[in-house]
């Protein structure tokens, strides 16, 4: 039995490279559309993107010998992640701009474009274009399929450590597994001395 479970490589995770995305993205936006100095909503933005990022990876790299801090960080990630999309839909608010909605007419094409692309080359390109409902909406939209996505592994995790638990049961099992392989050595060593006594004793070659 394995002790230590085998590292995740988060970059070929879906949800990871989206935040990577998210990050950049959000960094630009509020340098294009909030203000410099005085406006606390950057610094929260900024470190709520930074944090879904960061915590993805330190909670999957934790996983290897921490399914409990594993789940603790993937779960910060994701309350992460949820602040921000309130942030971007604060903003659109605020500013009187449209949240893309089912029915809206760039709704599909945005929901497609999102669900088909998940690296940063794909956004950049737009990032100096896009009007600030248009990074806003792909940027609620990014922060929706991040949370469901997270939400599904959460599950799977938690389930998973429910029925197989974490670094101290593996151990334990594997302290159990070895103590009844040394009983079973111990006792057929035991058997096996038995019988040569009994041989020994048929030959009349008894000690």
């Amino acid at each position: 039995m394995a002790i230590l479970k085998n590292q995740t490589k988060w970059e070929d995770l879906y949800y990871y490279r989206k935040t990577v995305v998210l990050y950049q993205m959000t960094v630009v936006f509020c340098r294009r559309f909030l203000p410099k100095f005085g406006d606390r909503t950057v610094d929260q933005m900024v470190q709520a993107a930074r944090s879904g990022k960061q915590n993805i990876v330190e909670g999957l790299a934790d996983g290897v010998t921490s399914t409990e801090m594993e789940l603790k960080l993937l779960n910060v990630a994701r309350a992460s992640i949820k602040e921000l999309k309130e942030d971007y839909l604060d903003y659109l608010t605020a500013h009187s701009l449209v949240r893309w909605e089912a029915g809206h007419p760039r709704y599909d094409a945005l929901l497609g474009f999102c669900r088909s692309h998940n690296d940063l080359v794909d956004y950049e390109p737009h990032f100096e274009k896009w009007s600030d409902e248009e990074v806003a909406n792909c940027a609620v939209t990014l922060c929706h399929m991040v949370d469901k996505m997270l939400t599904t592994t959460l599950e799977k995790k938690e389930k998973d450590f429910t029925e197989n638990g974490g670094i101290r049961e593996r151990m334990t099992a594997e302290r159990l597994g070895r103590r009844q392989t040394q009983n079973e050595e111990i006792a057929a060593l035991k058997a096996e001395v038995e019988r040569l006594k009994a041989k020994l004793k048929a030959a009349g070659l008894e000690p």
